[in-house]
């Protein structure tokens, strides 16, 4: 029996969330669901990267403000699709599920995969009325953290039997540990800072290039060893750039903006970083665990339940820039930490972040979901009890 999933996004770009619906697509199997991708606003390039299956893709181009066209476009649309579940992720794709239950369909799940950037610790009232009032509509939840799940539970009143708790997984074969020599220009003696990411203020990257500065500011000598790497785009990156001519160490770091060549990067990287003042589970610090590079992060939402400080990292509190510094150069000063806490970080990541492990949970979630509501959906959906396939 192949059940049809629809799943609804504000909008499938470059980032983690997107990453980890390419990582469940490319292993679910296609016999049990087929998957469709419906973005409120407009989806990119990022979808190619799905390659093991056909997953179709719909724009709504929901414009900026309180219009309700788009819910009359999705509403048909849904119509039109018959979906047997319907599956929403984050804030900006929660009234899609008043939608849903306009058009019958009664089997639906909602993903938390991170809050929203403005509301970075989840108090907004406004916000969290919205959630109340969609949880009744919402057969199960899935978090990608404890933080996550806790706070489901106890600020938004969800049950503790609807809330799934689900660690996003990677690829531990494309994301691996170099052998050799650095593949890039650096000296081999240098030590690489790096971070991979979209570059808005959630992630604070400006923390990171002022952590890299006042390091060398008051070790100048340690220019010598020292380099940064920040990948990604966003509105940020060039206030960095600015930070780092400014401060005459625009030689020592490289921002090349958007990449596509992510594991080949993070192989040329030492020490991965990761500033942001919120997250939910991060897929690039999974992916440098898998790459053997310890992480410094902050100590925010899910990245306590990522890095063990002093195991395979070390945690810093949030926009805290002298704890940053202290970071940095004990693993610039420290060869034998960044190599033993590598090690350790590549042994998390295959223990317990394996995507077939987070692909057989999440279908069994869509399973308890369709067969809680065998039956029910008005859409036009096969009936789970009418035994077709």
């Amino acid at each position: 029996m192949t059940d049809h999933i629809v799943h609804i996004v504000h909008r499938f770009d470059t980032g983690g969330m997107e990453n980890g619906m390419v990582n469940l697509f490319n292993t679910l199997s296609p016999t049990r669901f087929r998957h469709t991708v419906v973005a409120l606003t407009d989806y990119s390039g990022f979808r190619h990267r799905i390659t093991a299956q056909r997953v179709d893709f719909h724009a709504l181009h929901r414009a900026p403000g309180n219009g309700l066209g788009w819910t009359v476009r999705l509403w048909k649309l849904l119509r039109a699709l018959k979906p047997d579940l319907v599956h929403t992720r984050n804030l900006a794709a929660l009234e899609a599920q008043f939608v849903a239950a306009a058009a019958g369909i009664r089997a639906t799940v909602h993903g938390e995969h991170g809050r929203d950037v403005f509301d970075l610790h989840g108090r907004n009232w406004k916000y969290n009325l919205l959630r109340r009032a969609a949880r009744p509509l919402v057969s199960n939840y899935i978090t990608v953290s404890r933080d996550l799940e806790g706070w489901l539970r106890r600020d938004i009143g969800v049950p503790a039997r609807r809330v799934h708790q689900i660690y996003n997984g990677v690829d531990s074969v494309k994301f691996h540990p170099r052998s050799g020599p650095r593949p890039d220009s650096a000296h081999p003696d240098s030590i690489v800072f790096g971070s991979v990411g979209r570059m808005v203020a959630v992630k604070d990257y400006p923390l990171l290039v002022r952590a890299f500065i006042q390091m060398l500011r008051q070790q100048p000598d340690r220019a010598e060893r020292a380099r940064l790497v920040i990948v990604g785009e966003g509105p940020v990156r060039q206030e960095c750039l600015d930070m780092l001519q400014g401060a005459g160490l625009a030689h020592l770091a490289w921002l090349p903006g958007e990449r596509d060549d992510i594991a080949a990067i993070l192989q040329a990287l030492d020490v991965f970083v990761l500033p942001s003042r919120n997250e939910g589970i991060s897929n690039t610090i999974l992916e440098a665990f898998a790459s053997g590079l310890p992480v410094i992060a902050t100590a925010v939402g899910g990245n306590v339940e990522l890095v063990e400080d002093g195991v395979n990292g070390q945690l810093v509190a949030s926009e805290d820039l002298d704890g940053m510094v202290r970071a940095l150069l004990d693993y610039l000063d420290s060869p034998a930490r960044i190599t033993g806490h590598g090690r350790n970080a590549r042994k998390t990541a295959e223990q317990r972040f394996s995507i077939p492990v987070m692909a057989a949970a999440y279908t069994s979630v869509y399973e308890q979901t369709l067969a809680a509501h065998a039956g029910r959906s008005s859409t036009g959906g096969k009936n789970r009890q009418d035994g077709d396939s």
